[in-house]
């Protein structure tokens, strides 16, 4: 099996496995405390506070939870993207309406997600947000990303890129996920900011 042409596929591969390890060991306790840090520190993020709509994701199972800040977002009247996966991995997008809105839905063996149930906006709603939130394992310290290896933030993100968007874009973490170095593709581009529990670190690539 070749690996040329991509470079850091093995070692994400490994740091994947990892940190995923290191989710899996987190309590209910954990992650509903997790989630209420979270929220609170990224409501402190400028980007945030001054975004009119914000491209977020439901988190699933051991992920950084996103709820509590969705509708912190929402009674702020900031207008929140969810993405819905489309069957070959792109995001098409939805409004959030509330936890009463989401629909879980069952994308083949994988696990399942939470989805916005009403109208699907299109994959280019993502381009008229201000701010889009990114899950990820891992982020360096050159703010470096490590996705979970699905591509469909790669396709969200070359699709901002085309369009010429610059959105904040800021991924939500654990404390330990901030990490020396993350392998990176030539294509990859850093994020602005990442948000954990602890708080907010900024990388600064940005004007």
């Amino acid at each position: 099996m070749s690996h040329i042409g991509r470079p850091g596929e093995p070692d994400k591969r490994s740091l994947r496995r990892e940190i995923l390890a290191v989710r899996n060991r987190l309590t209910a306790d954990d992650l509903r405390e997790t989630s209420s840090a979270l929220a609170r520190r990224a409501l402190e993020l400028p980007e945030l506070a001054r975004a009119g709509t914000v491209a977020a994701y439901v988190s699933v199972g051991s992920e950084p939870g996103t709820l509590a800040l969705l509708d912190a977002l929402r009674a702020r009247g900031v207008r929140v993207l969810l993405p819905a996966l489309l069957p070959d991995n792109d995001l098409d997008w939805g409004v959030y309406e509330g936890e009463g809105s989401l629909a879980r839905v069952q994308h083949g063996g994988r696990m399942a997600l939470y989805e916005p149930a009403g109208e699907r906006l299109g994959p280019d709603a993502v381009t008229t947000a201000d701010a889009v939130l990114l899950p990820g394992l891992a982020v360096d310290t050159r703010g470096m990303r490590l996705g979970r290896g699905g591509g469909s933030y790669d396709r969200v993100l070359a699709r901002l890129e085309r369009a010429g968007a610059r959105p904040a874009l800021v991924v939500l973490l654990y404390d330990t996920e901030v990490v020396g170095f993350v392998p990176a593709e030539p294509h990859d581009r850093p994020v602005r900011a990442v948000v954990t529990p602890s708080g907010v670190r900024r990388f600064g690539h940005h004007t």
